[in-house]
């Protein structure tokens, strides 16, 4: 195989982050998120999101964000409700299941919530006879691309409250989402506009870890004790710290952002220009083609990506996903390569 779009996670991490993972390797740290590089990450944020009052706790990853933060907020009869492409729904092993909640999903054509896409799930009938929605949870970008625009958020937002409802945005590929030419919102907006948000490194440069960044003060209280009792709360908190420190650091996260979505973007354009559709529209890193099932085999043969969804009589969707590292001239023989072989196909 000559080059994987399968993941934006395949590379470790940007090379500030070795570098001063070396530097600092030998330098005595307070432990469990107290160290210095925590405190400058936690800062960092709270000044990104024009709210020194924040409270910033940086995991391993973004199911374990997820299962924390919904495993905490909700009470046993309680559901969340989520996009059936929502990452809960699909790409978590049950896992919020087996906290004993369910999930409760909408099915959209872009995988973004709406409040009339929720409406239903809340004027439920009989009362008490069944679960009670507490938490909304949607993905910026979403599992096929696509990005909130401030005001869809601003009215969800509105509605969640009106309705004594959480919202809780995964932010796994929020660097990206941000990164969107038309992107409106900022993380102030985001902050101000839901309950709790994460933001990943993951998959933007980082080797490991999301930052859940609690703006609701009701939720605040003792929630670094379920952290610790999920074993989250890790004793060498430095290694996130670090991590977020280098990459909030001059804008160095979006900056990566940005170049994994102008790859996608020109891939995506390619694609366009040769006649094919597309899943979704999607501006950030993840492009959605549909392709001839032959298409598909020949560039398979020297690329890694997934086939996304069967479509019409021989046709599939396929995901593509670029990353902070993808190096252009992979980009530049991957649309070589389309081109050529679906000359040959036709």
């Amino acid at each position: 195989m000559l080059y994987s779009f399968t993941n934006d996670y395949s590379e470790g991490c940007h090379p500030n982050i070795l570098q001063k993972l070396t530097e600092s390797n030998l330098t005595q740290q307070a432990g469990y998120g107290n160290d210095a590089f925590t405190l400058e990450s936690v800062a960092a944020i709270r000044g990104l999101c024009g709210k020194p009052d924040l409270d910033v706790h940086l995991v391993a990853g973004g199911t374990l964000a997820n299962l924390i933060v919904l495993g905490a907020f909700m009470k046993s009869y309680e559901s969340v409700i989520s996009a059936e492409t929502g990452h809960i729904n699909n790409h978590e092993a049950g896992a919020i299941e087996a906290t004993g909640h369910k999930i409760e999903t909408v099915a959209t054509p872009n995988g973004k919530l709406r409040p009339e896409d929720i409406k239903p799930l809340i004027n439920k009938f009989p009362e008490y006879h069944t679960v009670k929605p507490r938490i909304v949870y949607i993905s910026n970008s979403t599992e096929i691309g696509t990005i909130y625009k401030k005001q869809e958020l601003v009215e969800l937002s509105a509605f969640c409250r009106e309705n004594n409802l959480l919202l809780y945005m995964d932010g796994a590929r929020l660097a990206m989402a941000l990164s969107a030419k038309s992107n409106d919102l900022t993380l102030a907006d985001i902050a101000s506009l839901t309950d709790i948000f994460y933001l990943g490194a993951t998959k933007c440069g980082g080797l490991i870890g999301e930052a859940i960044v609690i703006t609701n003060e009701a939720l605040k209280k003792d929630f670094k004790y379920y952290i610790k009792q999920r074993g989250a709360l890790m004793a060498k908190g430095r290694l996130f710290g670090i991590q977020f420190a280098e990459l909030l650091r001059d804008n160095l996260m979006f900056e990566l952002g940005n170049h994994a979505n102008e790859l996608a973007q020109r891939i995506a354009q390619h694609f366009q220009s040769l006649g094919f559709t597309f899943l979704t529209q999607s501006e950030t890193n993840q492009i959605f083609p549909i392709l001839p099932d032959s298409l598909i085999q020949e560039l398979s043969k020297k690329y890694g990506f997934f086939v996304w969804k069967k479509m019409q009589e021989g046709y599939s969707a396929i995901r593509i996903i670029t990353s902070w590292a993808t190096p252009d001239e992979y980009v530049d023989q991957f649309i070589q390569d389309a081109t050529a072989l679906s000359e040959q196909v036709k």
